[in-house]
């Protein structure tokens, strides 16, 4: 792996067993990610879009070939490892909100700290300030359930940056909201880029796609770059 490399697969394949035989989702799949990236993967339906975010985020492991975060083979870590790894240095933005309703939104960006403790900076000021970030620190004692879908969507953006991670990984992120806060959204992405945070992001959206650095097309479980226009 290139030390100028945050994320990279060799050779990935992933296959799933299915009542009626395996079934084959990504093949050989070479991928770099390197820091300070904006990455957006386009493709249809079932192509292996969120299956391939998924191996390199470590989520999944792949049928065959490597995964690498951070100059560190991932495929090949136990779960203790591979779970640390996770914690400290990937986050991860859905394309729904995932917010606890029973917690504000400030307890909601709150709840990495649970895992790797404040020494990172996963503390109340730091997730204050993160709210404040993403325009939303009026709305830091209000519940979850009280904010609008694209709030909501910067409470989970907000929370996936609390532990400062080297990769933020987002699927369809903005997919359940409206067109102007669709970009507003990408928007955020693209000031976090520019700070320096390494972002790739599924959507089937061309118009957000086309604000990347970098676009991928998947499609038959194969990738390959797109040209920008």
């Amino acid at each position: 792996m290139s030390s100028s490399c945050i994320a990279a697969l060799r050779g990935v394949g992933k296959r799933y067993v299915t009542p009626d035989g395996p079934v084959k989702v990504l093949e050989g799949i070479d991928l770099e990610v390197g820091y300070r990236d904006y990455v957006s993967l386009m493709g249809p339906s079932g192509s292996g879009k969120s299956t391939l975010l998924n191996i390199l985020g470590g989520i999944d492991a792949p049928s065959e070939g490597e995964a690498w975060i951070d100059g560190e083979r991932i495929d090949r870590l136990g779960e203790h490892k591979l779970l640390a790894i996770r914690r400290r240095k990937v986050a991860y933005v859905f394309q729904e909100a995932r917010l606890l309703p029973s917690l504000t939104a400030l307890e909601n960006v709150l709840l990495p700290s649970a895992f790797v403790g404040d020494a990172r900076g996963g503390s109340a000021e730091r997730a204050k300030l993160l709210l404040e970030r993403v325009g939303l620190g009026r709305r830091a004692r209000h519940m979850a359930h009280q904010l609008s879908g694209g709030e909501a969507q910067r409470v989970c953006i907000a929370r996936a940056l609390l532990n400062q991670p080297m990769l933020i990984l987002a699927d369809e992120p903005t997919g359940n909201l409206d067109r102007r806060t669709r970009l507003e959204i990408v928007e955020l992405f693209e000031s976090l880029n520019r700070e320096g945070n390494t972002i790739v992001m599924v959507t089937h959206d061309p118009e957000l796609a086309e604000r990347s650095g970098r676009r991928l097309v998947i499609q038959e479980g194969r990738i390959r770059e797109a040209a920008l226009h």
